[in-house]
């Protein structure tokens, strides 16, 4: 069976309802980040290819369009880096010559230092780039990233990409305890913002069940106080909305679940707002899948997430 390229709508922290795009295999990606939703990436890789068959995705997409489900964006997100698909930008173009709806990009930055990914990007009406890491010991340490990525070489090309892009870019920078949260870090950090004069400066800490158990989340408190120094442009990212559902989707709700969760964790609650079913049915679902062993409870805080099993995610 083939696997979908499309996801959701999901309720969004940024976005509304976002449909959601996933154009790769899972754990395609540049870095290996210790807060990644999607668990460890032993083997990063920054070559592009055209994973996903670029007719088969709009199709996709022009089936959720078509779907009158309430879409607030068309997002490229998903199971890796979305700029390692080499069919990127012939994608996004063709998307807009089929809606109004905004096209978003979410990316790690690692690519941005290539003009062919910037020439990709450059048809999208938002693009939300990360830099957790300011400095190249602390890349190293949050990031782990491809061993030919440098902090210099992702902070150029994100210079480069703010130069000619004239859409919004919302820089998100995801802050983990003891890692990438000291004074002489944060400065940097200001510093590199300052050169890059984002639109937006999004603050994010470890919400859902890291790659490793030990990458742990900021307190609001501390968001607050680092928000506060970062100045006018920043902003700490807030929860998913609890309602605001739209027309019901059709499909198996057990499938639908565990399509869902190969994305990332969620809690019992989230998937019943994003999959648009009652919470009686998402939580038989859930023990079923649980008890099939295609999924597993991961706690985080105190809130009981769920999770692909990791042979379940491949196959």
């Amino acid at each position: 069976m083939r696997p979908s390229f499309t996801y959701g709508p999901v309720p969004s922290r940024r976005l509304g309802f976002s449909l959601g795009v996933d154009l790769l295999p899972f754990k395609t990606c540049s870095m290996d980040c210790v807060y990644c939703q999607l668990g460890p990436n032993r083997r990063t890789t920054v070559r592009r290819r055209e994973h996903a068959p670029a007719r088969a995705v709009l199709a996709e997409i022009r089936a959720a369009l078509a779907s009158g489900r309430r879409i607030d964006a068309v997002t490229f997100s998903g199971s890796g880096e979305p700029t390692l698909h080499a069919g990127l930008g012939r994608i996004i173009r063709a998307i807009k010559r089929q809606t109004t709806v905004p096209v978003v990009v979410l990316t790690n930055s690692s690519t941005l230092s290539r003009p062919e990914v910037r020439l990709a990007l450059a048809a999208a009406d938002i693009v939300i780039p990360s830099l957790d890491a300011a400095t190249e010991s602390v890349l190293r340490r949050v990031n782990r990233p491809h061993p030919s990525l440098t902090a210099a070489r992702i902070i150029d090309g994100l210079a480069a990409f703010r130069r000619r892009f004239k859409g919004q870019i919302w820089l998100e920078i995801l802050l983990v305890k003891g890692i990438n949260d000291g004074p002489a870090h944060l400065r940097a950090l200001r510093r590199a913002i300052a050169r890059l004069a984002p639109d937006r400066v999004q603050l994010n800490t470890v919400v859902r069940p890291p790659a490793e158990p030990w990458a742990k989340p900021l307190s609001r408190p501390e968001l607050e106080r680092i928000k506060a120094s970062f100045g006018g442009t920043a902003e700490i990212v807030a929860e998913p909305p609890e309602g605001g559902r739209s027309a019901p989707a059709a499909g198996g709700l057990e499938g639908r679940v565990l399509g869902l969760l190969r994305r990332r964790p969620e809690t019992a609650e989230g998937l019943a707002v994003s999959l648009e079913a009652e919470i009686g049915a998402v939580r038989s679902a859930v023990r079923t899948l649980s008890a099939s062993g295609r999924i597993k409870p991961a706690a985080h805080g105190r809130r009981r997430y769920y999770e692909v099993v990791k042979d379940a995610a491949a196959g």
